[in-house]
Parts: structure tokens; sequence; C-alpha cells
């Protein structure tokens, strides 16, 4: 897997209120779940680095405090800059609100409970090959039902978000949870209103501005359910070594 991420801003959603794994995490953020050892975001942190992102904006809401706690306890491979929202304002408030603290573009942005592995340098070259204003990391599974599907033409020209629905069991693809965002994105987000970067920014997107890209054999798995948080163990890397921490005073 090549670093190829280039240096760019990466945007992680990360102030959900995780009300459907709250009775396995309490009052403990999503982002910091625990797995293999390790909190969730350090796991992430570490992978981000390792693809070669620039920084990593953190956009925080529920549990901000304990995530920034965490942050001030140890020493990460890139730029962390935390970002908290004053009240929830959905994903696409959320990407609005972070958008002072970027710089340069594209930008990528990725779900806070969601692990991806594949090749983001290829990714990245192939948003830039195919100059659509937004492109959008799509994976294949089994059930597309629990997620909803991405559905494409052969170039990967995006026409069309179908909802959650147990008719739509099978398989397909589906939103992997990461998509770069041109300047044109950007202002065109900026501009808008719509509190859902799902159905108001992508699903009101003009013809043709999505490009669908196919990665193939990525590892995909969100932490969202306390099904898919226990299967996380087997996904995520096993800690090796003690996380670094920040040198006392």
């Amino acid at each position: 897997m090549s670093k190829g991420l280039d240096g760019i801003d990466v945007i992680v959603l990360a102030g959900g209120l995780g009300t459907r794994i709250r009775g396995v995490l309490g009052d403990t953020p999503k982002v910091l779940a625990p797995i293999n050892g390790r909190p969730f975001l350090d796991h992430l942190l570490d992978h981000l680095a390792a693809l070669g992102a620039g920084r990593a904006v953190l956009s925080l809401g529920v549990g901000a405090g304990q995530v920034i706690d965490h942050l001030n306890q140890r020493i990460y491979p890139l730029p962390v800059v935390p970002v908290v929202e004053p009240a929830p304002q959905g994903t696409g408030g959320a990407v609005r609100h972070v958008m002072p603290s970027l710089t340069g573009e594209p930008v990528m942005v990725m779900n806070g409970d969601t692990w991806l592995e594949a090749d983001f340098g290829a990714f990245l070259a192939a948003h830039r090959m195919a100059g659509r204003p937004i492109s959008l990391l799509c994976v294949a599974v089994d059930d597309v039902s629990r997620y909803g599907r991405v559905e494409m033409e052969p170039d990967g020209n995006v026409t069309r978000f179908a909802e959650k629905d147990p008719a739509l069991a099978g398989p397909g693809w589906i939103n992997g949870g990461a998509l770069l965002l041109s300047a044109q994105a950007l202002q065109r987000l900026a501009a808008g209103t719509g509190a859902s970067l799902e159905r108001d920014f992508l699903g009101e997107a003009p013809d043709g501005w999505i490009f669908g890209w196919r990665a193939e054999g990525a590892a995909f798995i969100d932490i969202g359910t306390p099904d898919s948080l226990a299967e996380a163990g087997g996904v995520l890397p096993q800690q090796t070594t003690p996380a670094a921490g920040k040198p006392k005073a």
C-alpha cells in the first residue's frame, strides 16, 4: 500500500452520539472505543500517518473533552487539529464548521467510526485524473441492506444513492466512508445549509459531479454496532509496543 495521500488534510468526523453502542461503551466516546489494547482513534491516526496524510482535523462534539484529554497524553506521528462543534450540526454542518482550519485541496473526509484498508494513493490519483469535484471510495459488501447501495455507471459516474432498506439485501457497492473534495466541492458545501453530508450534499450534487472509485479488495468495518465493534479486533492491528505518551513537564 503506497503512502499516497500526498500530505493532504483529512477531516475525521468524530462527533457522533454513538447511541447504538452506548450500552457497551457507556459514556466513552465511540472514537475512544478500546480495540486490541488501544483506543480506536490511536489506530486511526497511526493509519492516516502511514498513508501519507498531512494533518488530521478532528471534528468533535459529544465527549470532546474526553477526546482532547486523551490527545494531550499522546504523541502522534502527524499533526492533529481538534475542532469542537458548539452544538450538533450533522455531518454536513460538521465539515462546514472545520473549514477555517483546512489548508489546501483536495481534502479527504472520513467517518471516525470506520476502518478502511485500501490503496488511498490510487484513490487520490484516480480523483485527480477523473477531474470531478467529488470522489467517493466505494467498497463491495455481501449485503448492502444495512448501508444503502451506491449505483454507478461503468466509468464510475455515481447516478444514485439507494437508502438503507431490508429489501435491498444482496451484494453491491456501498459508501466506504471516505471521500475527496476539491475546492469546487468545498465551496458548494460551504454555501449550503443541509445538515447531512450524505443526503443534503452528496444526494443533491449536480449530475456528473461524483466519481465512484471501486476499492477492489478493501478491508472495511465500522464500529457503530456492538457486533461490529466486537469484530473489529480481528481486523485492526494488534498492539505490539506501548502507546507513546507525552513527556512529563
